[in-house]
């Protein structure tokens, strides 16, 4: 594997950064998890749209333009010989201090990493996922914007433990209203009475590109849908669930906290917005 740091490149024994980035010390940076189908990163520009938002929004420059990351990206899948693959780009502030001043950070560094990713085990897309409402609640939007997908990870990591401690793989966040977020790592949708449901932006949500796709599949089919704060008594008596992210795609949800959602197995709705999104990821 060879990794992209900065115009280089280093076999994953020798990539490294300093003990000084703020990246590392703070997690003081932003990144973007992508997906490569056949050679090409889907939706790649919006990815870097995203992200040269979250870099604004930190003040943060990225020392490289949208092209000429893009030519970085795809160049990195090509050196590594992927087709299909999963691709994480990280901006962190670079080296300075121990202390928290982000003006000594003269250096950002841009680190690129593609590799084969399955994310959930295959019977998970046939079965569906069983999950938990985590205690842990969804940072609130009040303190950090949830739109800048940063390095700080913690919220989402302590919410995932939690879920592996009861034998959960993933877990449905609330926000500080007790309203639904979103899964630790992904987007929620449900399908209640002929219409789609998913959080708003308001509820402390990263509105994922994945997430963007549906919608648009969804309006392509005439499917109703509907951004309006959700509780988990939603979920509990909705027809269908699913959750989308970059890496999971679309995966059903067929019970939250024990008890099954619609007829407890992945439904009719979520297999075809599935197929129509896997349909997407080729053109």
């Amino acid at each position: 594997m060879q990794i992209y740091i900065s115009g280089q490149y280093f076999s994953k024994e020798n990539a490294a950064v300093s003990v000084f980035d703020h990246g590392f010390l703070y997690g003081d940076g932003i990144f973007e998890g992508m997906r490569a189908y056949s050679g090409k990163v889907f939706r790649h520009r919006e990815h870097l749209q995203r992200l040269w938002e979250s870099a604004r929004s930190i003040f943060l420059q990225i020392p490289l333009t949208p092209e000429e990351m893009e030519n970085a990206v795809n160049e990195t899948l090509r050196v590594n010989g992927l087709k299909d693959a999963y691709i994480r780009l990280i901006v962190t502030r670079g080296a300075g201090t121990l202390g928290l001043d982000a003006d000594l950070c003269k250096n950002p560094q841009v680190i690129i990493i593609a590799d084969k990713l399955s994310l959930y085990p295959r019977e998970f897309y046939e079965k569906g996922l069983e999950i938990v409402t985590a205690s842990t609640t969804r940072t609130n939007p009040g303190m950090l914007s949830p739109q800048v997908k940063s390095l700080n990870y913690l919220n989402n990591i302590m919410a995932k433990i939690e879920g592996h401690l009861v034998g959960s793989v993933e877990v449905l966040l609330l926000n500080s209203k007790g309203e639904v977020a979103e899964a630790s790592g992904d987007n929620i949708f449900i399908w209640k009475r002929g219409v789609l449901h998913t959080p708003p932006s308001d509820a402390g949500i990263l509105e994922g590109i994945t997430r963007r796709v549906v919608l648009e599949i969804a309006a392509e089919l005439g499917i109703k849908t509907k951004e309006a704060a959700m509780t988990r008594h939603d979920i509990y008596t909705a027809d269908e669930c699913f959750l989308t992210g970059s890496a999971a795609e679309l995966i059903p949800v067929v019970k939250l906290d024990g008890r099954p959602i619609g007829g407890g197995k992945p439904g009719t709705l979520t297999k075809k917005l599935l197929a129509r999104f896997q349909e997407e990821t080729l053109k």
